[in-house]
């Protein structure tokens, strides 16, 4: 909106960058231009301020297919006042002098213009279609011909408006039938995540059926390495104990031999004693041969003696000293 500053009798307007104000006076224009500064009476004043900068204008467009469902579309039109000398013609953008308001809506005229012009391209292309095509062909197709059509409007060029650019935002059906739309499609991915729950518990089964193939290979090949440990120890306790056998038969054949080696150094040594003895006694007794009974019979009694025990007391009868005395007397006579 204009700066204007008050005198006596006049007044100041100063404009801004954004906007194209022009001052008419008697039917003919004194000042124009944008960001335009200027002194005026406000009796015999006509101002107008048009803004020629780019604006956003937020639109919600309703349609009927061609199977009978409403759709609304989102979309957003961007333009700008290219002629300001003739939208200010066309369009009431005139100010008051005295507070620099607008004195009607022109930009609500602007809207409605823009509104109505695009409502129309979008039912026309929304209603040749059914409402799958609609929504499968998403927001680029609505977005070209609202495009193409504002472009192509005379109004707005006769007008001094151009369209900048249009945006379509989304386009949606009404919530009941978009529901029923959706699901379908939820059920599909429901299915989806089902079979790939499924899938990986599929996956976990096979993953652990091979894990317990796998320890149970495991534990035959632990099987059959002991059976082998227990075989190769049978294996070696057998060799040891017929090393065992082996060594003791040696120990006991070795033993034999000394057994025997000894025995007969023994018999040996026995004949060898028994024949020294034999000999002995051969020389005794040949000692002995030519000795009296008497001295034989007195040895004996002494050989008797030392072999008997300890006698305390000796009882000697007459029955045993006569056959002895009448020995020794008999001895002596002879002699």
């Amino acid at each position: 909106m204009a700066d204007i500053a008050r005198y006596p009798l006049v007044r100041h307007l100063r404009g801004n960058a954004t906007t194209h104000v022009a001052h008419v006076r008697n039917g003919k224009t004194v000042h124009a231009g944008v960001g335009a500064a200027f002194w005026y009476r406000p009796l015999s004043a006509v101002l107008t301020e048009v803004p020629v900068d780019d604006r956003d204008l937020a639109l919600l467009l309703h349609a009927r297919t061609a199977d009978f469902q409403d759709v609304s579309v989102q979309a957003t039109v961007t333009f700008r006042v290219v002629d300001p000398s003739v939208a200010a013609g066309r369009i009431d953008f005139s100010i008051d002098p005295e507070h620099g308001r607008w004195r009607g809506t022109p930009l609500d005229q602007v809207a409605g213009l823009l509104t109505e012009s695009a409502q129309q391209h979008a039912v026309d292309l929304v209603a040749g279609a059914e409402l799958r095509t609609v929504l499968a062909g998403g927001v680029r197709p609505i977005r070209a011909a609202i495009a193409e059509g504002l472009a192509a409007d005379g109004r707005l060029s006769e007008t001094g408006i151009a369209v900048i650019g249009v945006r379509v935002v989304a386009v949606r059906p009404e919530p009941e039938v978009e529901k029923a739309l959706r699901t379908p499609t939820r059920e599909q991915v429901q299915q989806d995540a089902d079979r790939a729950t499924y899938e990986r518990r599929a996956m976990a089964v096979e993953r652990e059926r091979a894990i317990g193939q796998n320890e149970l290979q495991t534990q035959i090949e632990l099987a059959r390495r002991e059976e082998e440990l227990v075989s190769q120890r049978g294996a070696n306790a057998r060799r040891q104990a017929e090393e065992a056998a082996a060594a003791g038969e040696i120990a006991t054949d070795a033993e034999a031999r000394r057994t025997e080696r000894l025995a007969v150094a023994k018999a040996e040594a026995t004949r060898s004693a028994g024949v020294a003895e034999g000999e002995a006694e051969a020389a005794r007794v040949a000692a002995y041969a030519d000795l009296s009974e008497a001295v034989l019979l007195g040895l004996a009694v002494k050989e008797l003696a030392g072999n008997l025990p300890r006698i305390e007391s000796l009882v000697l009868t007459p029955d045993l000293l006569a056959p002895v005395l009448a020995k020794l007397g008999a001895g002596k006579d002879a002699a």
